[in-house]
């Protein structure tokens, strides 16, 4: 049984309400309304934040009665329901977002004009929720705005991190990470859901028993408890009919502080298990490089698999007495690997809570679970140690004991006396430390598995899982990863969207084939003018945003070459700023200058315990440093390194790119959805045969993207020879050999020499 789609009308028969969107009158007197009943204050005399706040409470108004609504519609029908697992949702601001997707954006910015207020002004008030480090988590909310929009039933699942990621600063070239306190002033939109909220057991040990029939009856004994309190986050597809929901957990502590010992003046130790328990909702991925810190990023891990089972469960039982339809109706998708729990979760539940046999959850959980592999990295693919779930997870151990014994037993049956095959496919990892590979867990314990790119697919069915390939062929495939039109072109690049809106009709908002239609126009004298009067526009408002943050001018009328995302190796940041002191060195030593003048834009966050990232950002800096106050090539080349890269961010930066950086090296980005943001808004790809870039080049055309490098057949076969070695080609090359000895020499670090000899 499919999801399918819930979002036509419901009929004047239905119960159900029919919305009309917000007139100018009706939305100032909910928004006055809600400065004098929600915030105690006069409109008059609000504060920026309190009139960003009254007016998102306004809105939150409209969403509040279509998701009720929604959940009306769906428990009519009783669909199957899809519920998205992920460590992170990247959502990004939402204020905009609603209003648009609600068709609510110019009535609002009409009320609030009258009322002496500018819209954007208004928008720009609102903190990110900071619930997410990258591609991962936008591309979660993405799925979130496709799911509502398409009329779907889907949920998401996360953790209501108090910090989430950290903000990133740039003091001397450096990164420097600050707290951010995103909820700190409030957040309008999360509704607190505290009579639903889970408990959820940790740590303890086993007690081995029989029940009365004889049969083995193992016992989690001695746990402590942590509670699941859930924050809801209405979703809202394009429209408006449907508005779903995000499920956002925090952990609470089930013990208040001791009195007896407060009132004896041991004030923290009264209150240690409290902050131990509520620790692990604060922090986006601890760091993992402590004993402490894995712990806590395991206790985050189960926490959300364990309360987002405990609801779905929850929600199925108020329509079905039995679990014979659970399958049916409940799909669960897991996004990468850090949900991997929740297939040993959903069998201690079925098994320990509500009695079922072995093999009868075991159907039930494999029908039920899909899994979404998003990384070929070895670092990323993880591991638990044994000892460290022993401690946290006893039962849980135990259950994926049990799963393994049973899954060795079938391949064994398959490749009799075939040892070196059953220690790749095992559960566990031997060897001095014993490990549990969450990668096999969730390749074992789900019904379908997906790569992000075709590439991709093909990578994990040959690189990361060719055993489980060959036992289970038909459970892999491809689900090439995408983006919402309705953020990175309707929002984002609203002039853009006007345009292509004016020339085929606003049809492409909820189906980009649609976008076919513009192909005549590409010839079109009046429509390319049109594009580049709105792309200088767009730039005009980028140099502007390069100015204030760094005082740095740029020419709207150069090339602005841009290359945002993740600071990592393998997105080969490294990689282009060779290239820019490449093309520097050509015009200061060669004199060849540049066809064009070009701006080389940066901007991405280095984790805080990576080292090389964070020299990677430093390089940047300095090279730009160098480059922009240079007079020989003023006005040529230009470096640019914008701080605290984040989704507001990137909504300036997309629709201002003439070039995007795709250069990962074949085989590392899993699929790449930069590029498919950046493609929505005209900008063209320079890139490597990685990920979505393939795709990319097949829809556009060999002509219209420009890729380069090996392709990861030859890179194997290089590695497989040894054949790579780059000092022969500092030798061989003189360009090359010119642009290392200009690091080594420490043209880019004066005041500190040796700095980028690591390079």
């Amino acid at each position: 049984m499919s999801i399918r789609r819930l979002d036509q009308d419901p009929g004047p028969d239905s119960g159900t309400r029919r919305h009309v969107a917000l007139t100018v009158s009706a939305f100032q007197d909910a928004i006055r309304h809600h400065a004098r009943y929600s915030l105690g204050n006069k409109w008059e005399r609000c504060s920026d934040r309190e009139r960003f706040m009254a007016v998102a409470f306004a809105v939150r108004d409209a969403l509040v009665d279509r998701m009720l609504d929604t959940e009306d519609r769906y428990q009519q029908v009783d669909p199957k329901r899809l519920h998205y697992l992920s460590m992170e949702f990247l959502l990004g601001q939402s204020l905009r977002n609603n209003l648009s997707n609600l068709e609510m954006l110019d009535p609002c910015r009409e009320a609030l004009r009258t009322m002496g207020v500018n819209l954007d002004e208004v928008l720009e008030g609102e903190s990110e929720a900071a619930l997410g480090n990258g591609g991962l988590g936008r591309l979660a909310a993405c799925f979130l705005d496709s799911l509502a929009t398409m009329g779907m039933p889907g949920y998401g699942y996360g953790i209501n991190y108090e910090y989430g990621l950290f903000k990133q600063a740039i003091d001397s070239g450096y990164q420097r990470e600050k707290p951010d306190n995103w909820m700190a002033r409030g957040n309008p939109w999360q509704i607190e859901r505290p009579d639903e909220a889970c408990i959820v057991p940790v740590y303890g040990r086993v007690e081995h028993g029989i029940d009365r029939t004889g049969a083995y009856n193992p016992m989690w004994m001695d746990w402590k408890i942590i509670i699941g309190v859930p924050h809801d986050m209405p979703i809202v597809g394009h429209g408006g009919t449907t508005v779903n929901v995000l499920r956002l957990y925090s952990a609470r502590s089930s013990e208040e502080f001791d009195m007896q010992i407060f009132n004896e003046g041991d004030y923290l130790k009264a209150v240690e298990q409290q902050i131990a328990s509520e620790t692990i909702s604060k922090v986006l991925y601890p760091a993992d490089s402590i004993e402490a810190g894995r712990e806590l990023r395991l206790l985050q891990e189960y926490l959300l698999v364990a309360c987002a089972l405990r609801d779905i469960v929850r929600r199925y039982n108020k329509s079905h007495d039995t679990f014979d339809r659970f399958a049916s109706k409940v799909a669960i998708q897991l996004n990468d690997t850090h949900p991997a729990l929740a297939v040993a979760e959903l069998m201690r539940m079925l098994v320990d809570e509500h009695a079922l046999p072995w093999e009868t959850a075991w159907e039930m959980t494999q029908a039920t679970l899909s899994y979404t592999n998003h990384t070929l990295m070895p670092e990323a693919l993880e591991k638990w140690p044994v000892s460290l779930l022993e401690a946290v997870l006893p039962r849980h151990l135990q259950i994926i004991y049990e799963i393994n014994r049973r899954f060795l037993a079938q391949v064994a049956s398959m490749w009799p006396r075939d040892h070196e095959r059953l220690r790749r496919m095992s559960l566990i990892e031997e060897g001095p430390q014993k490990h549990v590979r969450m990668v096999n867990l969730a390749l074992v314990g789900s019904h379908a598995v997906n790569g992000v790119s075709t590439l991709h697919t093909q990578l994990v069915r040959t690189h990361l899982a060719p055993d489980f390939s060959q036992l289970w062929p038909d459970k892999f495939s491809t689900k090439t990863n995408g983006v919402t039109p309705r953020r990175w072109l309707l929002q984002a690049n609203p002039l853009l969207s006007d345009l292509i809106s004016n020339t085929i009709g606003n049809e492409w908002i909820t189906d980009l084939e649609k976008l076919r239609a513009l192909e005549p126009y590409t010839q079109d004298v009046g429509f390319r003018q049109a594009f580049i009067a709105m792309r200088r526009v767009n730039k005009v408002r980028l140099a502007r945003l390069i100015y204030d943050a760094g005082r740095v001018v740029v020419s709207p009328d150069a090339l602005f070459d841009v290359h945002v995302k993740r600071i990592h190796e393998y997105k080969r940041q490294l990689l282009n700023i060779m290239q820019i002191v490449h093309q520097y060195l050509c015009v200061i030593q060669d004199g060849q200058e540049p066809p064009v003048p070009r701006v080389h834009i940066f901007a991405g966050k280095a984790a805080p315990g990576y080292w090389i990232a964070k020299q990677i950002i430093k390089l940047i800096t300095s090279v730009g440093q160098v480059i922009n106050n240079d007079p020989r090539v003023k006005g040529l080349i230009t470096v640019v390194f914008l701080p605290d890269y984040r989704v507001s961010l990137a909504e300036q930066i997309v629709p201002a790119a003439d070039v995007n950086q795709q250069i990962s090296m074949a085989g590392t980005e899993a699929s790449g959805t930069g590029s498919m943001k950046f493609a929505m808004n005209g900008a063209v790809i320079v890139g490597t045969y990685d990920g979505a870039n393939i795709e990319i080049m097949q829809e556009v055309g060999e002509e219209n993207i420009f890729l380069f490098g090996l392709q990861v057949d030859a890179i194997r076969q290089m590695r497989e020879r040894g054949s790579y070695h780059p000092r022969d080609y500092y030798h061989r090359n003189p360009h090359i050999r010119r642009l290392m000895d200009a690091f080594g020499s420490n043209l880019f670090c004066p005041n500190q020499p040796g700095l980028f000899r690591w390079i």
